[in-house]
């Protein structure tokens, strides 16, 4: 996939009502002064800012699938207000992923339009770590489906320093997620490791903010539960070979690696040749390896060989695992779009949460839209039922939820082995 006029015919074709617009917010410049917090006239825009260019374009195009299903269910319409959906690329062919100019111009352009009530995105948190202070400055409430790095909404041991108040100029916050953080991911990850008889494990990160944080939340839960950690060390993530690397993994006597990284970042070339170099170890990866594109050898990934030694966690499960409303939500899902990338179902909460809140915060469309308000009944979300079991959204902006599925790669293919309580 390349280009966003790919995502977005395709978007076209499925949601009859409601107004696309794929944009590629290039060369915006500098956004016009903040738009008032009241929107005037009877059109709302919600904007998503996604990958559609690199190893992330498959999981971007199941989020922003999600998001479209959960737009139809209202069609388009709340009340009185019309809904505009516009759809943004954050990646560049240059790149081969997300890129921070393109994030930046995306925010900006969602700032620039006076009829924006929502941003949903980013699909990584180093693309929001850029996003989130733009939008906030506006006032305008962001909800990702995917961003799980803890800095961007807690101080807690793992964030960097001036985490996460930097993201916050107002000193209000405006963005929330529908995913567990990386505390509970790598919690579960940890016991994972120990229920895979881990003796002593070694993380390589790629530096990037998602990949560096999860490295430093895990190492932290780790020590917590008494699973040695042999050392923790980033990679280039443009180096063209890492046998030196690998075997430098190999003489600390580590007999599991945890590869903390997203998949367009050489990830799978470092996973070959980390196991080549420790044959005997076991190999497990994060959520941002949690795609077809680095577990389908067909697709680019790593070799149906290693298979067997590959354990992935991500917060979502299989449908057997959800209540009735998620176990709907997939099966629709795979009869429009074939089996689901594991971030599709949050995509749809995501959206479903947004258009939920505007729904509340403007008695159904009868009242004037203002974004503090949408901001507000976002924040204020308790025992929400949904796709994804009941949850709260508390006053960081992270849910409650607290589980995260460790599957094995079956055939390029994930498979749920078992769920974990992070």
């Amino acid at each position: 996939m390349s280009g966003s006029g790919g995502p977005v015919k395709r978007a076209r074709g499925a949601l009859l009502l409601v107004v696309l617009a794929g944009l590629a917010a290039t060369g915006c410049g500098a956004a016009r002064a903040p738009a008032a917090d009241r929107i005037e006239g009877r059109t709302l825009t919600i904007y998503s800012s996604t990958p559609f260019q690199g190893a992330s374009a498959l999981g971007a195009q199941a989020v922003l699938n999600g998001e479209l299903m959960a737009l139809e269910r209202v069609h388009a319409q709340i009340g009185r207000y019309r809904l505009v959906f516009k759809v943004l690329d954050d990646s560049t062919p240059q790149g081969g992923g997300w890129d921070p100019g393109q994030t930046t111009a995306n925010a900006r352009l969602a700032v620039s339009d006076p009829t924006t009530i929502g941003y949903v995105g980013e699909f990584n948190s180093g693309g929001s770590a850029i996003s989130i202070p733009i939008l906030n400055r506006a006032g305008i409430p962001q909800l990702s489906a995917s961003d799980t790095a803890v800095g961007l909404t807690s101080s807690v041991p793992g964030a960097s320093p001036g985490e996460p108040g930097k993201y916050y100029p107002t000193g209000v916050r405006t963005f929330a997620r529908v995913v567990p953080n990386d505390t509970v991911q790598a919690a579960a990850q940890v016991r994972l490791q120990q229920a895979a008889g881990c003796a002593k494990s070694f993380v390589l990160d790629d530096e990037d903010v998602d990949g560096a944080d999860t490295a430093s939340t895990f190492q932290l839960a780790a020590r917590a539960a008494g699973l040695p950690v042999a050392g923790v060390e980033g990679f280039d993530s443009r180096a063209g070979d890492y046998t030196a690397l690998a075997a430098g993994v190999a003489r600390t006597g580590a007999d599991c690696v945890l590869i903390s990284a997203d998949t367009e970042n050489h990830a799978v070339l470092l996973t070959e040749q980390v196991a080549a170099a420790l044959p005997h170890a076991k190999l497990f990866g994060t959520a941002g390896l949690a795609e077809s594109t680095f577990t389908d050898e067909s697709q680019g990934g790593v070799p149906v060989a290693l298979d067997h030694r590959l354990l992935i966690t991500v917060a979502s499960v299989n449908g057997a695992s959800y209540r009735a409303a998620g176990r709907t939500f997939l099966a629709a899902y795979a009869r429009r779009y074939g089996p689901p990338e594991p971030y599709a179902i949050f995509g749809y909460e995501a959206m479903t949460l947004l258009l939920d809140a505007i729904s509340r915060a403007t008695r159904h469309g009868t009242e004037p839209a203002e974004r503090s308000k949408v901001r507000a009944v976002i924040f204020a979300t308790r025992d929400r039922n949904s796709v994804l079991g009941t949850y709260s959204i508390d006053l960081s902006g992270d849910t409650t939820l607290r589980w995260y599925g460790a599957y094995r790669v079956v055939g390029g293919r994930l498979r749920l082995w078992r769920v974990l309580a992070g």
